[in-house]
């Protein structure tokens, strides 16, 4: 093998075991040999070189995770990200003003890549959306972002399914989208990977050219929006 070969094969090695710490945020050796797919000995030599380079951080019980010097990198490059730097201060602003969440996310191939996440007071999360992939067609808001996308059915290819609800069919898919433009959001509890009774109300805005980001704000009630034809029936009564 010649040498920038072997190079490039540790590489690939080494991000493999920075990347099996996406399913979970800690791991042992045997687990992120498993899901590299490498043999333990070269996952435990690569998970000691990375260590030493605070890629890669162990605790006491010989569990490994993800280093302090990856948030450094992680944040100069989502704070140099245009849409990011655009969007982060009025995302910010809107969840402080009504206390709910609100997440901010770029499309990127058939997944929603999250830039921003920020929590009101009304609607707390423990963890931060920011880095996160979610499939298209199984996400409130990645239905926004595929809004405008002539070639969805060619981009997205077999529909998988997540949940119960989660649309399999690409007539079903096309349906939902036409919807999600004339009602201005999309219920989040409907085939998404959230947690159940959450809502979002995306405002997805045109990007340069193709691309897309969409600012979803996450409430904790289950209001449905009104069809321009519906009427109001109140409990017990007659139609109004």
């Amino acid at each position: 093998m010649a040498p920038e070969a072997g190079s490039n094969r540790s590489v690939e090695r080494a991000v493999a075991v920075l990347c099996a710490f996406a399913v979970t945020g800690s791991l042992r050796v045997t687990e992120v040999a498993n899901l590299a797919g490498l043999r333990q000995s070269t996952a435990s030599r690569l998970l000691s070189t990375l260590e030493s380079a605070a890629f890669v951080e162990r605790d006491a019980d010989g569990h490994y995770r993800l280093g302090a010097e990856l948030i450094t990198l992680a944040g100069v490059a989502v704070n140099g990200h245009p849409v990011h730097h655009a969007a982060r201060q009025p995302a910010q602003s809107l969840a402080a003003t009504t206390g709910l969440g609100a997440n901010v996310a770029v499309r990127r191939g058939r997944e929603a890549y999250y830039l921003c996440n920020f929590e009101g007071r009304l609607a707390p999360r423990s963890f931060s959306l920011t880095g996160r992939r979610n499939p298209l067609h199984a996400t409130a808001l990645g239905k926004c972002l595929l809004l405008g996308v002539d070639d969805r059915r060619e981009l997205l290819g077999e529909l998988e399914r997540y949940t119960p609800r989660t649309i399999t069919d690409h007539a079903l898919l096309d349906a939902a989208i036409d919807s999600v433009a004339w009602q201005g959001l999309r219920d989040r509890d409907r085939g998404a990977i959230a947690q159940p009774g959450l809502r979002g109300r995306p405002a997805p805005r045109p990007l340069r050219r193709s691309r897309r980001c969409a600012v979803p704000v996450r409430s904790v009630q289950r209001r449905r929006p009104r069809h321009p034809g519906a009427r109001t029936v109140p409990a017990g009564g007659r139609d109004r």
